[in-house]
């Protein structure tokens, strides 16, 4: 897949995933990669970036394998700025599937 194509819904992604539940970044790394070939690198600036702009909060939490693990959890602001971006997301898409319609008729 075209790399443009993956920075741009990358965001998307992980709010998507913290939406739904509290994760940790490998966790989110592993949820995306079985959709959409992402390294781990590419994640961890992301969550870094939306940490900082006050999108999620983390907490560490214990774990039966090794250290404790960083969540993210999603708050108010993220939640909407997630609202935001599912609205462009579909205007977005539905513009590009009406180009792509229009392209397939081949007039």
């Amino acid at each position: 897949m075209n790399i443009q194509f993956k920075k741009g819904v990358l965001e998307l992604c992980v709010l998507v995933l913290l939406n739904k539940k509290d994760c940790y970044g490998y966790e989110l790394v592993q949820k995306i990669s079985d959709q959409i070939d992402i390294s781990e690198g590419t994640v961890y600036p992301l969550l870094r970036r939306l940490n900082k702009e006050g999108y999620f909060t983390t907490y560490l939490k214990e774990s039966t394998e090794g250290p404790p693990r960083k969540y993210y959890r999603l708050t108010d602001e993220g939640k909407a700025y997630l609202n935001e971006l599912l609205n462009e997301w579909d205007a977005f898409t539905k513009g590009v599937n009406e180009l792509i319609k229009e392209g397939a008729k081949g007039e």
